[in-house]
């Protein structure tokens, strides 16, 4: 994941596996799902915990060490929760997300659109 940030994968090449993904990532802006960093109060639950809010998936948490891990989450539906104050839970632990720092992507700016996107 990241690929696109990190320069694992170059847009100037021809054809490859995963090339139609690829290239609607690049066109529209922005992929749907991203990894987040994900932290909590209390030690998180374990790898593979649906990330829900309001009982509403949003994504699954990935690797955890105590209380803090790596998540996997649609960012529109994390942003609208953020904008509602509504709190994203892992099983009963509340947690929050936060875009890692080296990245270049951000929430988007109008949860409303991306979600009928």
């Amino acid at each position: 994941m990241l690929l696109d940030e990190t320069g694992g994968v170059g847009f100037k090449k021809g054809c490859y596996v995963g090339q139609e993904v690829v290239s609607r990532m690049q066109h529209r802006g922005t992929a749907r799902r991203r990894v987040l960093i994900a932290s909590a109060q209390s030690p998180l639950p374990g790898p593979g915990t649906e990330l829900t809010v309001a009982g509403r998936p949003v994504g699954t948490l990935g690797s955890v060490s105590g209380k803090a891990g790596l998540a996997i989450a649609r960012i529109d539906r994390v942003k609208a929760a953020l904008d509602a104050g509504e709190a994203i839970m892992a099983g009963d632990v509340a947690v929050t997300l936060a875009i890692p720092p080296f990245v270049k992507f951000t929430f988007p700016q109008d949860a409303a659109s991306a979600e009928e996107a």
